[in-house]
């Protein structure tokens, strides 16, 4: 048996992990590479296997780094299903409609501008009929299910608690008279997060795939500290009538934002101000949020139950126009604006960015991982200038990261899954983090397990198991 690794290997996006058992070879994830954009352009339009070769594809979550490239499966031949729970198929045919639109509108413009200086046109990695046809292979399933994909190989899901249906992936495949069990983390969740479960614990296997996102560092906010953050920010926003950017990916760190804001108002921490959710994403990603309460922790289960609807109140709007999210910029705070995406590399949000960024009074909130080579990233750094829509644009807004609100485990949350796995695996391959965390945590690892093997693959790298 063998794995390879064609994405998120030594990078934290374009999570593409190729299981050859026998004669059967299966997918795990098929995601997009994302950062500089001529770099993962070439990136994304390499798969580096042929998809008429996969049998099937087992889906982690529908987070575009996870699922983005699976469209260009069906352009390109694979003829097999994809398999994941109810709600990453309901999430995910959402967002590859959108990501296909994208790059339809991209193309468009890009070809208009190429025309004129008489050179070829670009064609999109693919189109809405690809996106269309692969959604159409979906398998959809429950938690801990066990599915026969193939005749000698089994898998199941189990909650990873990172976004709504992510999972960790247990494949069990028999080849040449033996048989392994590989579990993959996907991205795994937090515990004592809003709206989702905890993580569950990890089943026993003989190979571990862990990501390592954080794999060199520990949160070290608080869920109390981040709130005592957000509270001094809105005060400063209500003193100076200034404005809150907030970029968040559609799908689950809106959704949380939203509850913790309605949180600290029920606590009484802040008076309720405007919050505008400028994503017509984010609007149908909490649609299917509300179809799927099976995900729900239970203090988010009593709430619906007993006070309606979770993610309203009388202080959140949704924006749906592109009028209505022009409007906000001339409009005066306070006010809180949520808009995707969460990297700041398109969207709404970076219009937003555009007529905010050179106000000292205006805040910029960063609340998730930021990517190498993105706007976001460069905005953590604290980069004084910046480049917006290709103008370099001095920053003088306030930029304020949020540790707490991560949804990706920590340094000291993947060590304790490593050992709540008995007995040990006997291999274990760290992916989808930068090279900094991943050797870290395979460091960290190595020393508390010296007997088993732990390896950092190269990108497209094939290992024996």
């Amino acid at each position: 048996m063998k794995i390879s690794f064609h994405g998120a290997a030594r990078s934290v996006t374009g999570s593409r992990h190729l299981v050859q058992a026998g004669g059967t070879r299966v997918l795990l994830d098929c995601g997009l590479f994302q950062g500089r954009r001529q770099e993962a352009e070439r990136q994304n339009r390499n798969l580096g296997f042929d998809p008429k070769s996969v049998d099937a594809v087992l889906l982690s979550h529908a987070h575009i780094d996870h699922s983005g490239a699976l469209p260009a499966l069906a352009k390109y031949g694979f003829s097999g299903k994809v398999h994941g729970t109810n709600a990453t198929a309901d999430l995910t045919e959402m967002m590859l409609a959108d990501s296909a639109h994208i790059q339809e509108s991209d193309c468009r413009y890009v070809n208009k501008k190429e025309r004129r200086r008489g050179k070829d046109c670009r064609r999109p990695f693919y189109d809405s009929d690809d996106a269309r046809d692969i959604v159409r292979r979906f398998v959809s399933t429950r938690y801990g299910d066990v599915l026969s994909v193939r005749p000698r190989l089994k898998a199941s899901f189990h909650d990873a608690g990172h976004i709504l249906g992510s999972a960790a992936v247990r494949l069990m495949a028999t080849a040449g008279g033996s048989t392994k069990t590989i579990l993959f983390t996907g991205d795994l969740g937090r515990k004592q997060m809003p709206i989702l479960r905890d993580p569950e614990p990890p089943t026993p296997c003989d190979v571990l795939i862990i990501e390592s996102t954080y794999g060199d560092r520990v949160h070290d906010e608080t869920v109390e500290a981040a709130k005592a953050k957000a509270q001094a920010l809105v005060a400063h926003a209500v003193a100076h009538r200034s404005k809150i950017i907030v970029p968040a990916f559609a799908v689950g760190r809106t959704q949380d934002i939203v509850m913790w804001i309605k949180d600290l108002v029920k606590e009484g921490r802040i008076d309720p101000l405007p919050i505008y959710i400028d994503s017509p994403m984010a609007l149908r990603a909490t649609e299917i949020f509300r179809r799927h309460p099976e995900c729900y922790d239970e203090e988010t289960y009593r709430a619906l139950t007993s006070e309606g609807d979770p993610f309203i109140a009388r202080y959140i709007h949704y924006v749906g126009s592109v009028q209505e999210s022009q409007n906000l910029n001339s409009m005066k705070g306070p006010c809180v604006i949520i808009a995707a995406s969460g990297m700041c590399e398109g969207g709404r949000v970076v219009h937003h960015l555009k007529h905010a960024i050179q106000d000292e009074a205006n805040v910029i909130a960063i609340v998730g991982f930021q990517a190498e080579h993105t706007l976001g990233r460069k905005l953590v750094e604290g980069w004084e200038t910046v480049p917006i829509f290709g103008v370099l644009t001095p920053r003088r807004a306030q930029v304020v990261r949020f540790n707490g609100l991560s949804a990706h485990a920590d340094r000291n949350d993947l060590l304790a899954y490593v050992r709540a796995i008995t007995p040990a695996p006997d291999k274990i391959f760290v992916v989808h983090g930068e090279e900094k965390q991943s050797f870290s945590l395979a460091a960290a690892i190595r020393s508390e397990h010296p007997g088993i093997e732990v390896t950092v693959p190269e990108p497209d790298s094939t290992h024996e198991i």
